[in-house]
């Protein structure tokens, strides 16, 4: 299980002491490095392990000089003697910049897919505890057939199952390095240094760049968090939803002491999922800004640096948020069977048409011909408000096919439910069931 950790956590992963701090692992790195390798002298080490910045001295030094990592640089020089000659030695900005920000950018997904591991704890649970609970099912906002409570918590979890595995492949395709200098050909420090250093930061070496990390990795990380907020968007719309007074089959968690409005005092609105809602459009438009980053002139230029100082912070902390915010109504939210019940019976009967037209086939009769049957039955029901089991009882072509308990079977809800287990088998497979699945599916790719 991955660890959860507070939106304090998140937001502070961005501060600046939490920039300068980055910046200045990646120099202190560089420079074990080449002590290791005889190219500074190791006594110096010793100084520079106990460099330290300001943040408040760098911000008056970037007021004269207008670039931040020569201001940074600055400072921690002015804390070392002739030893501080090897800060930044071989360097250019975006060595330090882009492979700090990879690691703070890691460590952003690991505190999401945190949080996305709670969402998925609390929809697994709310998934067995009403796994057999039935409900309408809606296509096109119009009543289809019975399903379950359950199977709509699993279809959730299997698309944040998704969401995870692109976040994994997010953290992967960012977790990378550069140290290959102002244009990516290694001027002043060979590929060897960069690797050593990566590795020892935790990342990998960028097998080629330019000044700067390419920002189709960016731009895919920022694209799966707002694939995540899109589906945050999709489950909160639906509990939304179902939150209507006329519906009301799940209701936003109201705690007591809470109010939902200055005029109406009966009023319980739905204000946290509205919420995802109205976040996941932001996120959404940090994709298209990201997107738009990763084309750049030549070896660099800085029109994705300024978006990127807003969208990689917002972007991460936004996900994060939400995946709090939306675990907690997940895990409170109030369900309510008895109105799902309602709902189900509310057209007399007519959710089951399917169910009566597939057993007349089964029966024998020509399917159109069934079709007919069973629409004439249908449309009296909606038109007169009858009951649909009633009429179709008494049809006489749909008699001679289906009648008595074969009638019965087709009006029982539970019949539908008959291979959730066997969904639920699939959608909650344990991590080992997961990984032997994933090998035989390429197994059979590699066959075909």
């Amino acid at each position: 299980m991955i660890p959860r950790y507070s939106l304090k956590e998140m937001a502070d992963l961005w501060s600046e002491e939490a920039k300068f701090g980055s910046w200045l692992k990646v120099e202190i790195e560089v420079c074990e490095v080449l002590a290791l390798r005889g190219l500074i002298p190791r006594r110096d080490l010793t100084k520079i392990r106990q460099a330290r910045f300001s943040s408040k001295r760098i911000e008056q030094i970037e007021k004269v000089v207008d670039h931040d990592v020569i201001a940074f640089v600055t400072n921690v020089q002015e804390g070392l003697g002739p030893e501080g000659r090897f800060i930044h030695y071989g360097l250019t900005s975006y060595d330090v910049v882009d492979t700090a920000l990879s690691l703070r950018l890691a460590l952003a997904v690991d505190l999401i897919r945190g949080e996305l591991a709670a969402l998925m704890a609390a929809l697994e649970k709310q998934a067995r505890r009403y796994k057999r609970t039935p409900m309408v099912g809606r296509t096109h906002g119009v009543h289809a057939e019975p399903t379950s409570l359950g199977l709509r918590f699993a279809l959730w979890h299997a698309e944040c199952q998704r969401a995870d595995r692109r976040l994994a492949a997010a953290r992967h395709a960012i977790a990378v390095g550069k140290l290959s200098g102002a244009v990516g050909n290694y001027p002043h420090l060979g590929p060897e240094i960069e690797a050593e250093v990566c590795r020892r930061l935790g990342l990998e070496a960028a097998p080629i760049s330019t000044q700067i990390l390419q920002r189709d990795r960016h731009a895919e990380l920022v694209c799966a968090l707002a694939l995540l907020a899109t589906s945050l968007e999709k489950f909160a719309t639906q509990i939304r939803a179902a939150q209507r007074s006329e519906i009301l089959e799940l209701e936003e968690p109201f705690r007591r002491g809470q109010r939902g409005s200055s005029s109406m005092p009966h009023k319980r609105n739905p204000i946290v999922c509205e919420r995802i809602c109205g976040l996941a459009r932001l996120l959404r438009g940090y994709a298209q800004a990201a997107l738009e980053n990763m084309v750049l002139w030549e070896e660099r230029d800085i029109s994705h640096s300024g978006s990127e100082r807003v969208l990689l912070p917002d972007a991460t902390i936004l996900a994060h948020y939400m995946l709090r915010k939306f675990s907690a109504v997940i895990a409170n939210l109030h369900i309510y069977p008895q109105n799902m019940q309602r709902n189900l019976e509310r057209l007399r009967g007519l959710v089951y048409s399917g169910g009566l037209l597939h057993a007349l086939v089964e029966a024998g009769a020509a399917r159109d011909q069934a079709y007919t049957w069973v629409q004439r039955c249908a449309m009296r029901a909606w038109e007169q408000e009858a009951d649909f089991k009633a009429l179709a009882a008494a049809d006489p072509d749909i008699r001679r096919h289906v009648k008595g308990a074969a009638l019965q079977r087709v009006f029982d809800a539970g019949s539908y439910l008959r291979h959730v287990d066997q969904v639920f088998a699939r959608v909650f497979r344990s991590p080992a069931q997961r990984k032997v699945a994933a090998a035989t599916a390429r197994r059979r790719r590699g066959a075909g």
